[in-house]
């Protein structure tokens, strides 16, 4: 079936995009409003502050990117190996797996250094960072160079084992050492704007799918570069792939639609440019929870409390998910119900925790 079908890339006018420009500059400027906005807001933050929406954010993104493809990271490790790498002090930092430590590593090389050019090299660096055995789950894949299509032509799909989607295949690998050295000829030299580039860099990467696995962790890698020089901060305050997590229906239909398109991207455009305006949007909701934090410990900061104690009220800022009852407590705390309870009396006595007024058997408490 999907041979009969004739994608862009197999197009004669490929790469030359068109577009909208009337609508396009409409969404841009907006896009351009919101991020000005949240980076103005977050100058007016402390260092301390700005390094916990920091690690916030990146520990979501990569999370997040991950996510999308299917694969579930330890949330602890993201955010301990990010810690370590952007030199701040974690309490309660944990060690991170190899695996982790490889697509954290590309996410910080993509925005510390997003100034630099994009090579195939540094994209070879990338691919193996993210794949540290060589291997994608059991299987033995080819690491930091091309693919080789030994099994057939790269089919994109998404959707689980046995009911996967296939949306569109990419070029022959005879064809990428020309498919990518026009993509990086462009992305190196051209002017356009960054935002809007960012836009269309992560379509024409995609659809030269280049590597055998992580095309589109990468591929969000190449947005986050952009967004990170549109932005002139290396410092990543919203996460696009939360957002393309959130949206990933329309994401995969509309990759589909516009592959077996004509070569006019405004739709893709606007999605992308309406993604990012709600991924900053997002971001003040994780920027006023830090603010709470700050506050919260602000006016604690004269109150005794122990390392657990700590540990569970921050958890109940970084909104927990679920009830917390006094055996969770024991659970995350690694201590015996006793001082779960001990501590969940001492909390309360210091008006910091509340009872829920269900009660019953599974007493659970609040933060007040």
């Amino acid at each position: 079936m999907h041979r009969m079908r004739t994608y862009i890339h197999q197009k004669a006018q490929w790469p030359a995009f068109t577009w909208d420009s009337a609508l396009v500059l409409e969404l841009l400027s907006e896009a351009r409003n919101v991020q000005g906005r949240l980076i103005g807001k977050m100058e007016t933050l402390g260092f301390g502050l700005q390094n916990e929406a920091i690690l916030d954010t990146l520990t979501l993104d990569v999370l997040k990117s991950s996510e999308i493809e299917g694969e579930l990271l330890n949330p602890d490790q993201v955010r301990s190996s990010i810690a370590r790498r952007l030199g701040i002090d974690l309490a309660g930092a944990v060690e991170s797996d190899r695996n982790v430590d490889g697509v954290v590593e590309m996410m910080l090389d993509a925005s510390q250094q997003c100034d630099s050019p994009l090579t195939a090299n540094r994209l070879f660096d990338w691919h193996a960072s993210l794949f540290p055995t060589g291997r994608s789950g059991m299987h033995k894949i080819t690491v930091g160079t091309w693919r080789k299509d030994s099994t057939g032509p790269m089919q994109v799909v998404s959707g689980a084992m046995g009911k996967e989607k296939v949306h569109f295949q990419a070029p022959d690998s005879a064809l990428l050492e020309l498919e990518m050295s026009r993509f990086l000829a462009w992305f190196n030299t051209s002017k356009i704007d960054l935002v809007l580039k960012a836009a269309i860099a992560h379509l024409w990467f995609v659809t030269i799918h280049p590597f055998e696995d992580g095309n589109g962790r990468i591929t969000r890698a190449i947005s986050d570069m952009l967004l990170a020089r549109s932005d002139k901060s290396s410092q990543r305050f919203y996460s696009l792939s939360a957002q393309i997590r959130l949206e990933r229906k329309q994401y995969y239909a509309l990759l589909e639609k516009t592959q077996t398109g004509d070569l006019d991207i405004t739709e893709w455009i606007a999605w992308f440019l309406n993604c990012l305006i709600h991924a900053v949007k997002a971001s003040d909701l994780l920027l006023s929870r830090v603010l709470a934090k700050a506050d919260f410990w602000q006016k604690n900061r004269e109150t005794q409390l122990n390392d657990r104690q700590r540990k569970l009220v921050n958890l109940l800022l970084d909104e927990f998910e679920g009830k917390l009852s006094s055996s969770k407590w024991a659970k995350i705390a690694k201590c015996s119900k006793d001082s779960a309870v001990r501590d969940i009396n001492d909390l309360m006595e210091k008006g910091i925790l509340l009872k829920e007024a269900a009660g019953g058997r599974s007493t659970s408490y609040v933060l007040t």
